[in-house]
């Protein structure tokens, strides 16, 4: 308890019943939620009854750490995960209750994107307008509202959106007969299972006795259903987070579970951490000015532990060149001062377009930089082939993992073969796995396309019979070995830094392998190795802090920024159509999310922050005039405050 202000005490000690800690920015949550678990602990409560969740690997992986520095070696521990680990969890031990098996694959984005296109076909879509991408995209907005492929058809409005539904119905039917989720699948799956099945929601909810949530705000619909099922029966919840930073409305996060919290639980005891460790005060001035414009919020009010500084600058500039090149130089003298390294300073920008004019001009000035954002490493060819490998290992019927690697490296199985094959499948209603180990089901092939098929089939058979006789890095390094891996990226890239990158990938994946068979002691299956994977590649946090580590100013949108800190901040491009957003001036919930954003990314600078906008922005290659963002006027005074008469005290 030592170093724990008096609001963080209080969080930490109130150790029974339901408990919403308002956790404002840079005021310490995480150490108060450690704290907590350890103090249950001391008072009794078995370390494995206690389960903590949120919402990314890194998240959960710090919290773990810290927790095991509270509580020290013992071997009871609680259970730290993210939303969709644990689901993954509770499914592989009940999926079968709703028709899946137990050994069931996660289908990763471009597995996804597959499966629409051949849906699309099955269903004749001709409409050129609509790609695989933007019914996925739809169809993730309808999970992430917990919307069922019926649900989705009746709230349907368009011509487009009612063909989306119809797509809906057929992707997830497919899904199914694969014995395969999606991502989102994780959360849905969960939530119907506690809703039909009342007995194996008792049985999963009575392994703990008390539930704590961290970023409560970014719940959704479906982890909010969740999350109150569990802790029906014992009412042990502790929810820590802060309305203040809801920014994923996108994604189908909604605010108004941490708003209604205490409708929810009328007796839930509410603590506010307001003393913020990160920012100067003149920082945590402006921004306070600002998020009080929200008129639906809790009322909190940070106050700086750190109170001097230099105030906030705003810069205007010509034009959105003129700005990046102000920017790219302050930035410049500012690393001639002693102790300011690159990576301790950041841009921070509303749209994926607004970097490029930065990068020119630090490419310009040698100025080394991160652009967060780029290419997932689970996204990399090389990798995913290695995955494919492995999914077809344990799940042979996989179509999309099949069809990847059927001839990667070359071998004879070009793309003439595999129509074949596939043909011959759907006469026979089998699948292309069935087809290719019946020498009989397509009589079609050549003799040497056969015994190619062939082949193949064996190498995936002898690799198979290892699958349960060695743990996943040995299974690994055999799987490069066999398939001659190496040879093959050679015969792909002829330049040798590529090569040697695109051979540290294939490294990257014996390694997680490696840490995968440490941290279950020699005893993981390969399908929770696959599981865990699938999960870290829709961790956006995994690569963006890989990213961090490197020496550069770092350059990443607001939305990237949550959770970071850095000594100076620069938000650029601070007008009306950027921030806020063009797409949110409809409503006035939309512009509080956007003031949210705001908000996020001026709490993100620790000693200096400085704003800029241009006074014209080219469009189509003509200059047109900006307007200065309104978060602007707020946040140094001169906009008219709303009277809060509905405001949350």
């Amino acid at each position: 308890m030592d170093g724990l202000n008096p609001s963080q005490r209080e969080a930490a000690h109130t150790l029974r019943g339901p408990l919403l800690v308002l956790a404002g920015a840079g005021t310490g949550k995480t150490r108060v939620v450690t704290v907590r678990i350890g103090l249950l602990i001391k008072s009794g409560v078995a370390a494995e009854r206690i389960l903590a969740v949120t919402f990314t690997n890194k998240a959960a992986n710090e919290m773990r750490e810290r927790v095991q520095a509270q509580i020290g070696k013992r071997k009871a521990k609680p259970l730290v995960a993210t939303f969709h680990s644990l689901c993954v969890r509770i499914l592989r031990r009940q999926i079968t209750a709703l028709g899946y098996p137990a050994k069931f694959a996660i289908y990763t984005r471009s597995d996804q994107e597959s499966v629409i296109t051949s849906v699309m076909k099955e269903i004749r879509v001709r409409d050129a307008s609509l790609k695989p991408t933007d019914l996925l995209f739809q169809i993730g907005s309808w999970k992430s509202r917990a919307l069922s492929p019926e649900q989705a058809a009746i709230s349907a409005q368009s011509d487009k959106e009612h063909l989306a539904a119809s797509v809906y119905r057929r992707y997830q039917r497919e899904l199914k007969n694969r014995g395969v989720v999606d991502f989102d699948d994780l959360l849905l799956l969960t939530e119907k299972l506690f809703r039909e099945h009342p007995a194996i929601l008792d049985q999963e909810a009575s392994q703990f006795d008390h539930l704590l949530i961290d970023e409560y705000q970014d719940t959704n619909q479906s982890q909010y259903r969740i999350a109150q099922a569990l802790v029906a029966k014992h009412r042990n919840l502790c929810v820590v987070g802060d309305d203040d930073q809801s920014i994923y409305a996108w994604r189908g996060a909604e605010v108004q579970h941490i708003l209604r919290f205490h409708h929810d639980w009328p007796d839930a005891k509410v603590v506010r951490l307001e003393m913020n460790y990160r920012s100067t005060g003149p920082i945590i001035e402006w921004s306070n000015r600002l998020i009080d414009f929200n008129v639906v919020r809790h009322g909190k009010v940070l106050q700086a532990a750190r109170p001097t500084g230099p105030p906030p600058e705003i810069h205007q500039y010509k034009d959105e060149t003129k700005e990046a090149q102000d920017v790219v130089f302050h930035i410049s003298q500012r690393l001639q001062t002693p102790g300011v390294e690159p990576n301790h300073i950041a841009v921070l920008f509303r749209t994926n377009e607004q970097p490029r004019v930065f990068e020119t001009e630090f490419r310009k000035r040698g100025i080394p930089y991160i652009l967060i954002g780029t290419q997932s490493f689970f996204d990399r060819r090389e990798v995913k082939d290695l995955l494919s490998y492995l999914q077809v290992l344990v799940t042979p019927g996989d179509e999309v993992a099949l069809l990847r690697i059927i001839n990667s490296p070359k071998r004879g199985i070009g793309s003439s073969v595999v129509e074949k094959l596939r043909d011959a499948a759907v006469r026979s209603g089998k699948d292309t796995w069935e087809v290719m180990n019946d020498s009989a089901a397509c009589p079609d092939l050549k003799a040497a396309q056969r015994e190619a098929v062939q082949n193949f089939c064996g190498l995936i058979r002898e690799l198979q019979e290892q699958v349960g006789k060695s743990t996943v890095r040995p299974l690994l390094e055999l799987l490069v070995q066999r398939i001659g891996f190496r040879t093959y990226l050679e015969s792909l890239y002829t330049e040798p830094d590529e090569l040697e990158t695109r051979w540290n990938n294939v490294a990257g994946v014996i390694n997680a392998a490696a840490e995968f068979d440490r941290d279950n002691g020699n005893q993981g299956t390969l399908v929770d190795f696959l599981s865990e994977l699938t999960i870290g590649d829709r961790d956006a946090q995994n690569d963006k802090e890989k990213q961090l580590q490197r020496r550069g100013v770092v350059l990443m949108t607001l939305h990237s920024a949550k959770g970071l800190e850095f000594h100076e901040v620069y938000m650029v491009g601070m007008e009306e159509g950027i921030l806020p957003h063009k797409r949110s001036l409809e409503t006035e919930e939309a512009i509080a999310e956007e003031r949210r954003l705001c908000y996020v990314g001026m709490t993100r600078a620790q000693l200096r922050l400085t704003l800029s906008l241009p006074l014209s922005r080219k469009k189509w290659g003509r200059d047109v005039p900006t307007v200065p963002s309104r978060f602007l006027y707020e946040m140094i005074g001169k906009a008219e405050n709303p009277k809060h008469l509905h405001r949350k005290k």
